[in-house]
């Protein structure tokens, strides 16, 4: 069997393992502690690891940059398609949409598919390039959920003259600085820096490290299993937009294999599984904010209940785009592979509407929602998602 092939099924496995498990666990509390316990101590372990087996070049920089790049290409193409996807410009739908599209959380639906196709290298490389993501996601779109929000009251007060939004952008600056995964990344640079590797540790330290960073597969693929929900309301509606995601992301991933200079073909890999990763949670958390601070007679400014739906789909939908890329190793490193596929997947939802007509997703009354306290903003308040 081919070993890809093999290792795919070993992953999937593990996945339905994580599925069946759904039952013993205690509902989202359960599932906090076990995302708590990948970002905050797996994941910054894996990526640790990873970044003191490579050496560091001013070129690496530029990996920040382009994930940036591509979180504005994705928000901009969202704003222009979705009305024709069926979201009417102004509306909330078209306001959460246009939030979650262009945010990626590589760190759950990417990373323990490229450590274990790829290596440790593409591995350092896509954490150092999603800091750029992070920037995008808990900085630029809170700025633009603000906006939003603000707008909606059809105020006139400048942005920079409220103090509350000035302290809340404080706060996501040092939860940017505080984020475990963040601060390795700082700590391996460092020591990188001055000439150190993963052999400079202690040896105990080594070892710790090396054996949690041994957890992120598994652990990983049972936590997809028991996050795993299949909403059928608004379902159709929420995969063509997924579809249209994933298309631009590998016309993006198309054109920029034929701008580059040759590369072996794990980097070329990790170009097109990278922006293919599931959509990020701090958008939902941002929302649930804005949600939050609006009176009760004010219009909602985002629909939470769509955007958690969208999050559920979006996690699954991820993980069989990326191993059904990695399954087939070499057959995705080609351009002439990869632009016809973001075509494919461009021609299926545009074929949909114009058979089927253009249909907003339901509105929800949120109005009827509690505006302090509620599932979300504690949500908010506890987890962090990449």
């Amino acid at each position: 069997m081919n070993p890809a092939l093999q290792k795919t099924l070993v992953f999937l496995l593990l996945i339905a393992a994580g599925y069946f498990l759904q039952k013993k666990i205690n509902g989202k509390q359960d599932l906090k502690g076990i995302k708590v316990l990948i970002l905050s101590v797996v994941l910054p372990a894996t990526i640790f690891v990873a970044l003191l087996k490579i050496k560091i070049s001013a070129e690496l920089l530029l990996l920040p940059v382009g994930a940036l790049a591509l979180n504005f290409i994705l928000f901009y193409a969202a704003k222009k398609a979705l009305p024709q996807l069926g979201f009417t410009t102004g509306t909330s739908d078209f306001r959460t949409m246009v939030m979650l599209i262009p945010s990626l959380a590589p760190g759950l639906s990417c990373f323990p598919f490229v450590m274990e196709y790829l290596g440790d290298e593409p591995l350092a490389m896509a954490a150092l390039a999603d800091v750029g993501n992070k920037v995008f996601v808990l900085i630029i779109l809170y700025l633009i959920a603000m906006n939003w929000y603000y707008g909606q009251r059809a105020t006139t007060e400048a942005f920079s003259g409220n103090p509350d939004r000035k302290e809340k952008l404080k706060d996501l600056g040092l939860s940017l600085l505080r984020e475990p995964v963040n601060l390795v990344i700082v700590a391996a640079i460092l020591m990188l820096s001055f000439g150190l590797n993963i052999s400079s540790l202690p040896g105990f330290l080594e070892t710790t490290a090396v054996r949690l960073a041994a957890l992120m597969t598994p652990i990983v693929l049972l936590f997809i299993g028991m996050a795993v929900r299949f909403e059928r309301r608004e379902m159709t509606l929420i995969l063509r937009v997924l579809a249209f995601r994933s298309g631009i992301a590998f016309f993006v991933s198309g054109i920029a294999l034929l701008l580059l200079p040759a590369m072996a073909p794990a980097m070329v890999l990790l170009l097109v599984i990278f922006p293919q990763s599931a959509v990020s949670f701090w958008p939902f958390a941002h929302m649930s904010a804005v949600e939050g601070m609006r009176g009760e007679k004010d219009k909602p400014v985002f629909n939470v209940d769509l955007a958690l739906n969208v999050l559920a789909c979006s996690l699954p939908f991820a993980t069989v785009i990326i191993l059904t890329v990695l399954s087939c190793g070499e057959f995705f490193t080609s351009a002439l592979t990869i632009l016809p596929l973001g075509a494919a997947l461009l021609v299926v939802p545009a074929i949909f509407v114009m058979r089927n007509g253009i249909s907003s997703a339901p509105n929800v009354d949120l109005e009827k929602q509690p505006a302090n306290g509620s599932p979300a903003m504690e949500i908010e308040k506890k987890v962090a998602v990449s």
